[in-house]
């Protein structure tokens, strides 16, 4: 299969983690969560203290890049606080161990999490987050610039206020308030055209930062071709949590304020009844299969739509693309290598119809906290023993296919 491939020579092969998914030891929203499974942060995959092993296993892998978070939480102590020196230079010598391998890094600012200051004055239902936000994205760029340039300021904002304030499953845990996803999005919106205009300034007379968001892209469908108010509330889901995002962020009023478009790609949820009919809805993988429905053990799987929705976005934004976040949950490793085939093939067919794609992410690095599933979702190029203390790292079947498609397409 990696014959059939061919991506340009500067053509980004990457991985991705989260700060509170694979870091441990933060102080945020998330740290006395527990998790369905059990599970909680607190420790996570300890990358707190084993980036320099952790790097080690993506110079191994042979990817040139590295999607990662830096956690607010640990850098500032209060609004416009100074950084945190001791944590700052834990980020910073991670930055330098990536150079030396010759990775280049992406920085997420934003991935889920929040200072505890944050949260308890609101969180982004509060407009003070903005000004505190942009002058965190300040200071950060200021110390790191000399070390990166592709600059990721929110991680699925869409996702982020669906599960605070519509779903229930991140904190706050609040449920149908759609005023307040409507204003989570807009203020997050905000914050990224202020905080697009710092990095800007902070980077002047250096390397041109690159900069955007990583928006969720899900496909929402109706089940049943003749089932009309499946049709409807797949078509207000698509405008709710697809169109009005892309709007508020990169809508032609604000579009000048990226210079990229993140996509992160999962796939599709097809409506029967009012209902998702995906695994984390809780829909049995049984009748899943019985009804013809391809899925892991998150979402349903669809390759073809990928292709397709990336030359949507080319033509309607114009935008160069990075794949932010692609992948698999599931044991079952030659379903993952299936599915990563399929998705890199659509990708390669949309690049050669003219689409401007700059890099792909795999998602994860690591098997890891998968939020409010805990350690049960295994997305991991290594997997890890979360029954060991040691944590200690296994190379998965798709890392290795994986190191294959870095190593050879290239």
């Amino acid at each position: 299969m990696q014959s059939e491939l061919k991506f340009p020579a500067n053509f980004f092969w990457g991985t991705a983690t989260s700060p509170t998914q694979v870091e441990g030891h933060v102080n945020n929203e998330w740290t006395d969560y527990v998790a369905s499974d059990g599970g909680h942060c607190r420790v996570a995959c300890d990358h707190y203290h084993l980036y320099e092993q952790d790097v080690g296993l993506m110079a191994g892998l042979g990817v040139n890049a590295y999607r990662m978070g830096v956690e607010w939480s640990r850098l500032q102590s209060a609004p416009f606080a100074p950084l945190n020196q001791k944590e700052l230079d834990r980020y910073l010598h991670l930055l330098d161990c990536l150079k030396a391998a010759n990775i280049t890094p992406m920085v997420v600012l934003h991935h889920f999490s929040n200072p505890p200051w944050v949260t308890v004055n609101g969180g982004w239902l509060n407009r003070a987050a903005i000004p505190a936000f942009v002058d965190y994205a300040s200071k950060i760029v200021s110390a790191l610039k000399d070390r990166v340039y592709l600059w990721n300021t929110f991680n699925e904002p869409d996702t982020y206020a669906s599960l605070t304030y519509l779903i229930g499953g991140f904190p706050p845990f609040h449920k149908w308030r759609f005023g307040a996803y409507r204003k989570v999005i807009k203020n997050m919106a905000r914050a990224h055209v202020l905080a697009a205009a710092a990095i800007r300034r902070e980077c002047r007379g250096g390397q041109s930062p690159e900069i955007g968001i990583a928006k969720n892209w899900t496909y929402f469908e109706a089940f049943q071709s003749f089932a009309f108010w499946d049709h409807l509330m797949a078509a207000l889901s698509h405008h709710a949590f697809n169109r009005f995002v892309l709007e508020e962020f990169a809508g032609p009023a604000r579009r000048a304020s990226s210079t990229f478009l993140g996509l992160n790609y999962y796939g599709r949820a097809r409506l029967k009844h009012f209902r998702a009919l995906v695994p984390t809805n809780g829909v049995p993988g049984e009748k899943l299969k019985a009804l013809g429905i391809i899925c892991d053990d998150m979402f349903e799987r669809h390759p073809t739509g990928f292709g397709k929705l990336l030359r949507k976005l080319h033509r309607e934004c114009g935008l160069p693309i990075y794949i932010t976040e692609h992948g698999s949950a599931s044991s079952d490793e030659d379903f993952r290598i299936q599915d990563l085939t399929g998705h890199l093939r659509e990708l390669q067919s949309a690049m050669k119809d003219g689409v401007d794609v700059r890099g792909f992410f795999y998602w994860s690095l690591l098997d890891n906290f998968e939020w409010q599933f805990g350690y049960t979702k295994k997305f991991g190029l290594f997997s890890v023993d979360f029954g060991d203390e040691r944590l200690p790292r296994k190379t998965t079947r798709v890392g290795q296919f994986y190191r294959q498609i870095c190593q050879s397409t290239r």
